[in-house]
């Protein structure tokens, strides 16, 4: 008796948890699907008009890639555009192209962010009086061309500090450089460059993840801090793209070229404050989650896999492998 009275209460109990449970999942999925469509695919049609922030975009590392399709989109969507980077030469030529193709005004600075923070007063001085609206915090490198041991880098000692310099050190400056104007006028945009590798720890990349989750943490921190007063900070968490930095891999469907990467996370702008940028990068992004997850990549059998692979490619490079 007792058990038939248990079952009979208890049966209609699970059905109604097991009811709340799938509903909750349901909307939870719904939701994501969602806001996917909204940020990658509707985000086309439905563009933030980027010269609400100001008349002025600040881009660091323009000279090139990733730096130099930003700058150029910008200035495409009517922005004036500062261009910052390492050799003038270059700077003045990314300048007359932008002012050519899309008559936008343009300013350089010339500075190499490996050096510290001696190069920011300089920094300063040409940001001076300008109405700087946007910052692309996109300046980065690796301190290895391959995978690689930490202490198998070359020249280690330097080569940590000009990495952590110019991954960590210049967006931490730059950001202080530009946000008092911005909170001032009450709009801004800060859009800092991280990447993919930052979203679960990858070994034999250690000091580049390293300073890419730093990126992510500090984006997502300030813009809680800032948001409430005008200024959105955004970041932007990029798989590979077909840049110098890849050794200009074949662009694909997955692989994407810089100019189309840059059009498509500048649309993700008003949408998301953390963004892999695109569609195919966001659809990468869920699938390294799933099939290849930290305790994956932190085994040792993951390890000695990609050391293989680094020691493939190297002897590919050096001509020694038949």
């Amino acid at each position: 008796m007792d058990t038939d009275f248990n079952s009979a209460v208890l049966f209609p109990g699970l059905v109604v948890i097991g009811g709340f449970s799938f509903l909750f999942y349901f909307l939870k999925f719904s939701w994501k699907v969602w806001w996917g469509v909204r940020v990658y695919v509707l985000s086309e049609y439905w563009k933030t008009d980027l010269r609400k922030y100001g008349q002025w975009a600040v881009v660091t590392g323009a000279t090139a890639g990733i730096g130099r399709a930003y700058a150029n989109e910008l200035a495409k969507r009517g922005l004036d555009i500062l261009l910052v980077s390492r050799s003038e030469e270059k700077l003045h030529t990314v300048a007359m192209e932008i002012e050519r193709l899309y008559g936008r005004k343009t300013c350089v600075i010339q500075a190499d962010f490996t050096e510290g923070h001696a190069i920011y007063p300089a920094i300063a001085e040409g940001l001076h009086n300008l109405d700087i609206g946007i910052l692309v915090n996109n300046v980065g490198m690796n301190y290895a061309g391959e995978l690689r041991y930490f202490l198998d880098i070359a020249n280690p000692e330097q080569r940590i500090t000009e990495v952590i310099n110019c991954n960590i050190l210049s967006v931490t400056q730059m950001t202080r450089l530009v946000l008092p104007h911005m909170v001032e006028k009450g709009k801004g945009l800060i859009i800092n460059v991280s990447s993919e590798a930052a979203s679960q720890p990858q070994p034999m990349l250690t000091l580049y993840c390293a300073t890419k989750i730093f990126v992510t943490y500090f984006s997502r921190c300030l813009n809680s801090e800032y948001s409430s007063q005008g200024v959105t900070v955004q970041c932007v968490a990029p798989c590979l793209v077909s840049t110098n930095m890849t050794r200009n891999l074949t662009v694909t469907n997955f692989m994407k070229s810089a100019p189309d990467y840059a059009r498509e996370a500048l649309n993700t702008v008003g949408h998301s404050s953390h963004t892999s940028g695109c569609l195919s990068h966001a659809l990468q992004h869920i699938a390294l989650t799933i099939f290849f997850p930290g305790w994956l990549r932190l085994s040792s059998f993951c390890v000695r896999q990609m050391e293989k692979i680094s020691h493939r490619k190297l002897q590919k490079t050096t001509g020694t492998l038949h």
